[in-house]
């Protein structure tokens, strides 16, 4: 679709990026009729990373660990006489000690942790077997808080919560309330043990996607960041390598070359590359022809929140030698990248 033709005096000072890049020469007051459906880009490969890995057989009953409070009774023999607070009420149990074990009378220290009610209940029948000839007890969890997860970002409640069951991660994003209305889904990730996951929590809630509805783990992050600080990165040929803000959300690919400072020298302006994270678990790799859109062929690419930006000084071997190149600046900002980015090109440097 064609836009209306625009003045390329306009367009001109926009584009005062570098003192050595050779642009057309047109007479004043040429109108060129330009169109902003290619926005230079010239190569655009779509980019997965493997679906969520099933770390097992689900679990189906919640398993004790430290920092729970069971409920032991064995007539005549066991009952609870330590105190703990529960739902804003005292009552009686034993806490799980920090090395998986519980110190009952009569039978001492017992190992718990690692083990559902079910099997706490029969391994402890067994034990009191020495004592009563047919034992009867019974076995309840009356405070959860081995299994925490951490709610963080734009969730209407967000915080620390304990798991008292196996939980998905649908369950899990229900805990904080619901999301905030400015809630960016496109970033929104789940952390565990330091690394995020495969997980696409807007397929998740938008598309019903099921795959992407994992089971939770203790100290599992969730995090949903916002929509006011959108930006982009720029490296290589630019005199300001790292980060540029998106005002009000809008920044196009020219403005971000100028607020980073084209160099002063030659650059391969045909082979600019572009990394954009659509989710946790897609993006793209572009390859743009900046000199179209300097040459007033076509209109300037319009970036999006996260979008990588590399502007390389000769001709590029391909994406393998611009991720390698890419790579020491990419670790150096690492927490503030888009979750597909740390996925795919922080896991590992031999890419």
């Amino acid at each position: 679709m064609k836009r209306n033709v625009l003045f390329l005096g306009v367009l001109m000072g926009v584009f005062l990026l570098s003192a050595c890049t050779r642009y057309e020469n047109y007479a004043a007051g040429t109108v060129l009729d330009i169109s902003d459906s290619g926005a230079g880009v010239i190569e655009v490969e779509n980019v997965s990373v493997a679906a969520p890995i099933d770390d097992g057989p689900k679990i189906t009953e919640y398993i004790i660990g430290p920092g729970d409070v069971i409920s032991v009774h064995v007539p005549d023999m066991v009952e609870n006489t330590a105190r703990v607070s529960y739902a804003g009420n005292e009552a009686g149990g034993f806490r799980v000690n920090t090395d998986g074990s519980i110190f009952l009378p009569h039978v001492g220290r017992v190992e718990v942790a690692g083990l559902s009610v079910t099997q706490l209940q029969e391994k402890l029948i067994g034990i009191f077997k020495e004592f009563i000839k047919n034992p009867i007890l019974t076995v309840e969890i009356i405070e959860f808080k081995s299994q925490p997860v951490y709610l963080l970002g734009q969730f209407n409640q967000p915080g620390l919560f304990y798991l008292d069951r196996p939980t998905e991660l649908l369950h899990g994003l229900a805990l904080g309330g619901g999301l905030k209305s400015d809630a960016n889904m496109r970033g929104a990730r789940l952390v565990r043990n330091d690394r995020i996951q495969p997980v696409d929590i807007y397929e998740l809630l938008h598309r019903n996607d099921l795959a992407q509805n994992i089971q939770l783990h203790s100290g599992d992050t969730i995090y949903v960041p916002g929509n006011e600080d959108q930006r982009v990165f720029v490296f290589g040929a630019v005199g300001k390598s790292g980060m540029v803000p998106m005002v009000n959300g809008r920044l196009d690919l020219i403005q971000a070359l100028s607020q980073a400072s084209l160099e002063q020298k030659p650059y391969n302006q045909t082979q600019v590359r572009i990394i954009r994270s659509l989710s946790p678990t897609k993006g793209q790799l572009m390859v743009v022809d900046l000199s179209k859109v300097m040459n007033g062929l076509t209109m300037p690419m319009s970036l999006m929140d996260g979008d990588i930006i590399y502007v390389p000084k000769t001709t590029m071997g391909g994406w393998n030698e611009a991720i390698q190149e890419l790579l020491p600046s990419l670790q150096l900002i690492s927490g503030v990248l888009q979750p597909f980015v740390q996925i795919e090109y922080l896991k590992d440097s031999d890419r």
